[in-house]
């Protein structure tokens, strides 16, 4: 079963018949003609740790060139906390794209941020707020769930850079922004099904972290943590099939 990790980051399987396909920037770095001269430059501490532990077994490509793989050819693909990255037409060409690689009967399972989940939780907390101002000082916390990622500026882990080494981090790479790290539409369980269903797929059904049409979906490991619990709390678990 040939199954396609998209945009997969640090998380992968090496389970038989999986691609993992990701373009981070510290991916690009790893095959860069220069990386011995840049990695000591832009990567110290945490940083540098990640780009030491990277899998070897992804495939370095660019989702914005499309999927680099033949229609009809895929069992099955997966992405989490991707699609939320993605302008709103460049996610209906995506998961149109996504439809286009899947063979007959193949499935999309999805992982986003659940945004009625983040609602309920921030109106529920206008209650708790209501009952014991003590509370006050959380609120925030349940507004920058919600918003937080989509209004950064300033890109994960810059911050913590010297002075020097920030500004030129920001000429070469961007804000946050630019970089996609920032959200750029959000989803709940009636506008992602209402997308999939608008790009030509015949079936829609939300799942949760441990449950999938996909066959021994568990032992692929992408919705678990190293304990066996969810690995993404929080999320929305959608699939759709051709």
């Amino acid at each position: 079963m040939k199954l396609l990790n998209l945009g997969c980051g640090e998380k992968t399987s090496d389970r038989p018949g999986v691609v993992n396909v990701d373009w981070s920037a510290m991916l690009r770095l790893r095959t860069h003609p220069m990386r011995r001269v840049l990695v000591p430059v832009f990567l110290h501490g945490d940083r540098l740790a990640r780009y030491r532990s990277l899998p070897d077994n992804i495939l370095v490509h660019n989702l914005a060139d499309g999927i680099p793989f033949e229609s009809g050819s895929v069992d099955a693909v997966y992405h989490s906390h991707t699609l939320e990255h993605l302008d709103r037409d460049v996610a209906e060409d995506f998961v149109r794209e996504v439809l286009r690689v899947l063979k007959p009967g193949g499935i999309h399972r999805i992982v986003v941020p659940d945004l009625e989940l983040l609602c309920r939780n921030y109106v529920a907390h206008l209650d708790t707020c209501d009952a014991d101002p003590l509370q006050l000082h959380a609120h925030d916390g349940y507004v920058a769930a919600m918003l937080e990622q989509s209004v950064r500026r300033e890109a994960h882990g810059t911050s913590q850079q010297r002075p020097l080494r920030r500004r030129v981090e920001h000429r070469l790479l961007g804000d946050a922004r630019r970089r996609g790290q920032t959200h750029q539409w959000m989803y709940d369980r009636v506008n992602l099904s209402a997308l999939l269903l608008a790009a030509g797929y015949g079936e829609v059904h939300q799942h949760s972290h441990d449950s999938s049409l996909i066959s021994d979906w568990n032992d692929y490991g992408l919705d678990l943590d190293a304990e066996g619990r969810e690995y993404r709390p929080g999320s929305l678990y959608m699939e759709a099939v051709k």
